[in-house]
C-alpha cells in the first residue's frame, strides 16, 4: 500500500519589525499550466465579433514555445535548489564541527547541525528573496529528509512522526536564532547545549555559528546555487 504524506507548508515572511516569522499552513493552490493554456487559448481565439482569427498551427506553435521555457524554468530551478541543499549538507558533514561536541556523527546529528545552517541561511537571505522561492526551497529541503529517512529504512508512520518532530525542531530553532546577534554568549551557550546536547565547548560551536553568520553576510546568493564549493569561514 502506498501512502502518500502531505506536510503543511511554512510561509516565510518579513514583518513590520524585520522578525522571521513562519506560519505553518496549506500551500496556495497552484493553478496547473495546461489550465493556464487552456485560458489563454480561450480568450484569444475568439475575436470581438466572437469568430477565429488566429490559425490552430500558430496557437501551438506558440504552446509548444511556452511549454519549452516551462520545462527550462523548472529545470533551472531544481539544479539551484540541489546545489544549495548539497552546499549546506557539506557544511553539515564537517568532521572538526562534530569532534567538539560528538564522536558518534548519527543521522539525528547531522539533522540538527543542518537544520541549524538552514536557519542562518533563511534568517540572512530573506531580505532580497522572494518568498516563494524560499518557501519552494523550504519544501524540497524537507522532502529530501523524508527521502533520507525512506532509505535508512524507516517506515511511513514513523516518518511521519519523525518529519513532524524535525518540522517543529527547525520552529524553534528559527525561533532561537531569530536574535543571534545581539543576544550575549551566555545564551547563545544555552541555546546550542540545549539542541546538541553539548556538555563541554558550547563556546568552539558559538564561535562556528558567529563566523558562519558573519560569512553569509559577505556571501551572495548565487554562490550557493551555482555548484557546490568549499566555504571557507
Amino acid at each position: 500500500m502506498c501512502v502518500f504524506v502531505i506536510f503543511r507548508s511554512i510561509y516565510i515572511h518579513t514583518s513590520l519589525s524585520n522578525l522571521l516569522l513562519v506560519d505553518g499552513s496549506p500551500s496556495i493552490l497552484r493553478i496547473s499550466f495546461l489550465l493556464l493554456v487552456f485560458t489563454w487559448i480561450f480568450l484569444i481565439f475568439f475575436s470581438k465579433k466572437k469568430t477565429p482569427w488566429w490559425s490552430s498551427t500558430l496557437l501551438k506553435e506558440q504552446f509548444d514555445i511556452n511549454k519549452k521555457r516551462y520545462i527550462v524554468i523548472i529545470v533551472l530551478m531544481n539544479i539551484e535548489y540541489v546545489n544549495i541543499y548539497n552546499n549546506l549538507i557539506n557544511l553539515s558533514r564537517n568532521k572538526s564541527l562534530f569532534s567538539i561536541f560528538t564522536d558518534k556523527d548519527t543521522f539525528s546529528d547531522r539533522i540538527i547541525v543542518f537544520m541549524f545552517h538552514f536557519a542562518f541561511f533563511l534568517r540572512q537571505y530573506k531580505k532580497d528573496t522572494k518568498k516563494k522561492y524560499l518557501q519552494e526551497y523550504f519544501d524540497y529541503n524537507f522532502r529530501q529528509i523524508e527521502l533520507n529517512l525512506r532509505e535508512i529504512g524507516y517506515g511511513d508512520v514513523s516518518i511521519n512522526k519523525k518529519m513532524k518532530d524535525y518540522i517543529n525542531i527547525f520552529y524553534s530553532i528559527i525561533d532561537k536564532i531569530n536574535y543571534w546577534d545581539k543576544v550575549e554568549n551566555n545564551q547563545k551557550n544555552e541555546i546550542l547545549r540545549f539542541y546538541l546536547k553539548v556538555e563541554n565547548n558550547a563556546d568552539k560551536l558559538v564561535k562556528y555559528f558567529d563566523n558562519f553568520e558573519i560569512y553569509l553576510t559577505k556571501t551572495s546568493l548565487n554562490s550557493f546555487t551555482k555548484s557546490v564549493i568549499n566555504h571557507k569561514f
